[in-house]
């Protein structure tokens, strides 16, 4: 099989800093020929840090799209996002799904039990991100969204009961090392590797996450009761 072109193996993904987001921004730009856009930012105010969008409530303080026309902000280029980052350092990195990667989201428990079982199953599994939010978002071919519902009713459940989501075309995941305030930093799970650079559709992915994403729905039922 051909080595995609541009991609070196001597690259690595930048650490988990939030001084390095230009550097991923970069990165992911360059190296793995994902889009990016700058998000909102992070500002130190009264000791405690808070969301550039002002909403006190933020739910992902640090970490969602600046403006409401974020999709003409994307690129594709590592030099223009040097240029976006430079202007405002400490923006999030965001990643635009439905172009080069679709992401099935689920919780954080069922996505190690489903990681842990593709594993022992030999699928092949493409990066995977971890949120503060609890949260594990594993990158698929672009129209996994689409399918994955009709997938998991195939199967017996129901997408939005067992708590997965289907991030594809007008949405967005954010990349490490993006920060939200007070929880911590976005995280790879599974690393963009060369081994990775193949992404899976959602037909390898489904049974797995759908059979974990019940299983911890099932058990959260039983502790609530």
């Amino acid at each position: 099989m051909e080595e995609p072109i541009g991609v070196t193996e001597a690259a690595e993904v930048p650490r988990q800093r939030s001084d390095q987001l230009l550097e991923a921004a970069a990165w992911y730009a360059q190296e793995r020929h994902w889009d990016v856009f700058p998000g909102t930012w992070l500002e130190a105010a009264g000791g405690t840090e808070h969301c550039s969008c002002g909403d006190a409530g933020c739910a992902a303080p640090g970490a969602h799209p600046a403006r409401a026309d974020w999709a003409g902000q994307v690129t594709g280029s590592a030099a223009a996002a040097r240029r976006m980052w430079a202007g405002r350092p400490g923006s999030a990195v965001l990643l635009p799904t439905g172009r080069t990667f679709d992401a099935l989201d689920v919780p954080e428990a069922a996505g190690f039990l489903a990681l842990a079982r593709m594993e022992r199953m030999g699928l092949t599994l493409g990066p995977v991100t971890r949120t503060p939010n609890r949260r594990m978002a594993f990158l698929a071919l672009p129209g996994a969204a689409a399918k994955a519902p009709e997938l998991v009713r195939g199967l017996g459940w129901d997408a939005e009961a067992i708590r997965m989501v289907g991030r594809g075309e007008g949405d967005y995941v954010a990349g490490p090392p993006t920060r939200m305030a007070g929880r911590g930093a976005v995280q790879w799970a599974r690393r963009p590797s060369r081994a990775n650079l193949w992404l899976p559709d959602a037909d390898e992915l489904i049974g797995p996450l759908a059979y974990a994403c019940a299983r911890e729905a099932a058990d959260a039922r039983i502790r609530l009761s």
